[in-house]
């Protein structure tokens, strides 16, 4: 079977790939275990050193793979090379904390010495996701491989010379070979890597589907996982709010990586009494966004990744105008070819509709009004998904107590979210489970071992 990535601003070919063989799934995965048994035994200066080259190369290489990001999956060529400058700044930050993230912590109890260690598990299966193809790999690949663990990558089909890259940057940075590596292969391969005995974990950034597919096969085999997945975030304006400046962050919230993105804002909640006023400085903001070619540093909004994908986010926005939702602007497929889908707006979104039940992944904005602060947090909360959610209100104190209120894994006051090395990153409810990130997410595979002495 050959895996193809195709550009999705002109739909051409880009290149075709044979898919990773069993005879070399075997090698790999043999390999990685192998090194693992000596990785773990490395101090943490020397995989440190080893994760600032890593750092080095994303810097040395930012334009190419920046280009490859553009190619492969529309992100617009300066998104795509903050991308890759996020990933490089992750290495270093995990070059300098992992051994305090990781030291020993001592315990009193009754034995004469006691306390809590933290021991990598071996190799780790990560199922990485189209969307941002460095950042979601190397959020997790950075504080494992600095925790002493191996790891093994099964990328998004449409994105495999990202993930050539990706390993090409591990073994540039003079990592052990195979301690970090890819396979090409399609979703059906992944059952079979989770029951592999060398495979200790997963981590998975994707769709509820796709999550759902790995948790029964790791539950199965008894595997850990750690799951981020979907979100429809919420972004609250209330009456106080800063409607200007809200108005500008809501349209970048929205149009980052051109509307692909989980923790993209996508259900904006705005009281009455600034509803009007927001609404058109919104419409304003997404109308003066560019769009075009991902390769033209101008441009803001890119083609969404695949045409089917579009498809269906169109699908989104006709059912919804079907329920009674309000066209603002956009919600027309442009004619010519390429995977393209202009900044939306549809206003009188209602429960009941796709727009406001499911995640519309594009640059899609649904706007609900609320009759007051109260009906705005419940409107926030009336969702499957609780990722992220963003805030917006000059009362900062009252925000804090609103935050505490807010079902979701991350709220930002007066920003929009992202993720950030130094926060734990992930979700609730259906946006998955486990965290990414911070002291937390390097913890997440790794066995918290008690050691007790008498």
């Amino acid at each position: 079977m050959n895996i193809q990535s195709i550009n999705p601003a002109t739909g051409e070919v880009l290149e075709t790939f044979t898919e990773t063989s069993a005879a070399e799934i075997e090698r790999i995965l043999a390999t990685a275990h192998a090194e693992f048994l000596a990785w773990r035994d490395v101090p943490f200066a020397a995989r440190g050193h080893l994760m600032r080259k890593a750092g080095a190369v994303l810097r040395a290489h930012k334009a190419e793979y920046a280009r490859t990001m553009a190619l492969e999956m529309g992100k617009p060529i300066v998104q795509g090379e903050a991308e890759v400058d996020k990933c490089a700044v992750t290495c270093d930050y995990y070059a300098e904390h992992a051994e305090a993230f990781l030291a020993p912590q001592p315990r009193q109890t009754d034995a004469a010495k006691s306390y809590v260690r933290f021991d990598p598990l071996g190799p780790v299966l990560a199922v990485m996701p189209w969307n941002f193809p460095f950042w979601q790999v190397f959020r997790f690949a950075a504080p494992a491989l600095m925790a002493g663990n191996a790891a093994v990558l099964k990328h998004a089909s449409n994105v495999p010379r990202c993930a050539l890259h990706i390993e090409g940057v591990f073994r540039d940075a003079g990592f052990p070979p195979g301690l970090f590596a890819t396979v090409l292969v399609g979703p059906a391969s992944v059952g079979g890597l989770i029951a592999d005995p060398r495979i200790v974990a997963v981590t998975l950034t994707g769709s509820e589907h796709a999550g759902r597919q790995v948790a029964e096969r790791a539950g199965h085999e008894l595997k850990k996982t750690v799951l981020e997945l979907g979100g429809s975030d919420p972004f609250i304006v209330l009456a106080d709010a800063e409607v200007a400046a809200a108005a500008r962050t809501a349209a970048d919230a929205r149009l980052v990586n051109s509307g692909q993105s989980c923790i993209a804002a996508k259900r904006f909640i705005v009281v009455e009494p600034v509803a009007d006023a927001f609404i058109g400085r919104f419409a304003d903001e997404l109308r003066a966004r560019r769009l075009g070619d991902p390769l033209a540093r101008d441009t803001q909004v890119g083609p969404q990744a695949r045409v089917d994908l579009r498809d269906d986010l169109h699908r989104q926005v006709a059912e919804s105008i079907k329920r009674g939702a309000r066209l603002v602007l956009g919600g027309e497929v442009p004619a010519g070819r390429g995977a393209f889908y202009p900044p939306t707006m549809l206003s009188a979104v209602d429960k009941g509709m796709p727009a406001f039940d499911e995640e519309t992944f594009g640059p899609v904005a649904a706007v609900i009004r609320a009759k007051d602060e109260a009906a705005a947090i419940r409107l926030a909360n009336d969702s499957e998904f609780g990722l992220g959610a963003a805030l917006w209100t000059r009362d900062l104190a009252r925000a804090e107590q609103l935050a505490a209120r807010i079902e979701a894994g991350a709220v930002f006051v007066n920003g929009l979210v992202k993720s950030d090395p130094r926060l734990p990153f992930g979700g609730i409810k259906r946006s998955g489970y486990g965290r990414e990130l911070s002291e937390y997410g390097i913890r997440e595979f790794v066995n918290i071992k008690s050691v007790w002495i008498a």
